[in-house]
C-alpha cells in the first residue's frame, strides 16, 4: 500500500506556492476556486481576494478584441531633473519665451526625444552625472478603445535590464495621466504640469522633504524653487476638485510571473490614492517586452475622477518606470489629445 508523507508545517509554503502558481494560469476555473475555499492558511482571505480579482479582470480584459486595432508609437524619454519651473526659465530653458508665448512641448520638440533622452542619461546639466544602464528613449507602442462600458489603454515596451534598481520590490510600472481640458498645464506640458523642481529626487528638493506631484494652482505662491508646502486652505482646494481641477492617473506595478496591480487616482495638492476599484490592470512579460492593459469604467464618478464621454477632446500623458525605476528615473512622453471615436487627435479609442 502506497504510504502518504504527513502534511508538515514547513510543507506549506510550498503548498502555496504551487497552488498560487496554478491560480495565476488559471484564475477563472471553478475548481480552483472550491480548491482554495478548503485551503487552510492564515492568509487565505488575502490569496482569495487576490483570485476574485484576477478572475474579474480575466473576463474584463477578454472583453476586448485588439486585432486591427491602430497603434501608434510614442516616445517616452529620460527627463532627469527637468521640472515645470525649469521649462519657465528662459536661462535654463532657450524655449522658454516660445513656451510662455502658447507653444506646447510637442510643437517644438517632437521628434526630439531620443536625442533628449540620450543627452540626459549622458550627464547633462538636467542629470547630477551619467545614468549608467538606462537608455536615453524608449518607444512605447499604445492602443486604445472602448466598449459600452469602459476605456482600455493596451501599452507594450521592451524591458530594460542592467540598471541601477532604485525599487527592489517593483520591477515596472507604467502610468496613464488623463486630463479634461481643466488644467491648462497638461495641455500644454502633459506630465510636466504636475512635476516640481522641489518633488522627491529633484534638483530643488528639501533635505528630508516627501513632496510628491502637485499642480501650481494649490499652491499659494510658485517660485523657481516650486511651490513648498506653501498649500492653499481646505476651502480653496475643495473648490478646485469640485471644477476639474486635477489629473486622474491609472498605473500598474509589475513583476514577471504575478498579477499586475492596478492603482490609480488623482493629482491636486499631491498625488491621492482613490481605492475604490475603478481601474483593472492585466499584464503579460513574454520575449522581454511587458504588455499591459489599463483601463476604467467610462461612467466612474466622484471625487478624482474625470468624466469620459465620446466626442471630448482629453489630454493623456504617459510614464514608464522600467527596471527596478523609481520617482524621477522614469521616462515619460509629451502631451498627446484622445478622443473616444471622432477624429483629429493622436489617439482615437474606437468601439471594439
Amino acid at each position: 500500500m502506497k504510504r502518504t508523507r504527513p502534511t508538515s508545517p514547513s510543507d506549506q509554503p510550498r503548498r502555496e506556492r504551487d497552488f498560487v502558481s496554478t491560480l495565476v494560469a488559471n484564475p477563472a476555473r471553478p475548481e480552483n476556486i472550491m480548491r482554495f475555499q478548503s485551503f487552510d492558511h492564515p492568509r487565505r482571505s488575502t490569496a482569495l481576494a487576490v483570485l476574485a480579482a484576477l478572475a474579474a479582470f480575466s473576463g474584463t480584459a477578454a472583453a476586448i478584441d485588439w486585432t486591427g486595432a491602430p497603434t501608434t508609437e510614442i516616445p517616452v524619454f529620460y527627463p532627469g531633473q527637468a521640472s515645470w519651473e525649469w521649462v519657465m526659465t528662459e536661462k535654463d530653458h532657450s524655449g522658454a519665451p516660445n513656451f510662455r508665448a502658447g507653444k506646447n512641448c510637442k510643437a517644438c520638440h517632437d521628434g526630439e526625444q531620443a536625442d533628449i533622452g540620450a543627452a540626459v542619461v549622458a550627464g547633462s546639466r538636467l542629470s547630477p552625472g551619467p545614468v549608467a544602464g538606462r537608455p536615453g528613449m524608449i518607444p512605447l507602442h499604445v492602443q486604445t478603445a472602448h466598449d459600452a462600458d469602459r476605456l482600455y489603454f493596451r501599452l507594450r515596451w521592451k524591458a530594460g535590464s542592467g540598471a541601477t534598481p532604485f525599487d527592489a520590490e517593483v520591477a515596472a510600472r507604467v502610468t496613464v495621466m488623463i486630463d479634461d481640458g481643466s488644467v491648462k498645464e497638461a495641455a500644454r506640458a502633459g506630465c510636466w504640469g504636475s512635476c516640481h523642481d522641489d518633488g522627491i529626487g529633484m534638483a530643488s528638493a528639501p533635505e528630508g522633504s516627501q513632496i510628491s506631484k502637485y499642480l501650481s494652482a494649490s499652491r499659494v505662491k510658485l517660485t523657481r524653487q516650486g511651490g513648498g508646502e506653501n498649500i492653499k486652505p481646505e476651502a480653496d482646494l475643495a473648490a478646485l476638485r469640485n471644477s476639474g481641477a486635477f489629473l486622474e492617473y491609472w498605473q500598474a506595478k509589475l513583476n514577471p510571473g504575478q498579477p499586475a496591480l492596478a492603482a490609480s487616482g488623482y493629482i491636486l495638492d499631491k498625488r491621492h490614492r482613490l481605492d475604490d476599484g475603478a481601474v483593472s490592470a492585466q499584464a503579460e512579460f513574454a520575449g522581454g517586452e511587458w504588455t499591459v492593459v489599463l483601463s476604467r469604467p467610462l461612467a466612474a464618478s466622484g471625487v478624482g475622477r474625470k468624466p469620459l464621454a465620446h466626442g471630448k477632446t482629453y489630454t493623456v500623458g504617459f510614464a514608464v518606470h522600467d527596471d527596478h525605476a523609481d520617482h524621477r528615473h522614469h521616462h515619460v512622453s509629451f502631451e498627446y489629445t484622445l478622443t473616444l471615436d471622432g477624429a483629429g487627435s493622436d489617439l482615437i479609442a474606437t468601439a471594439r
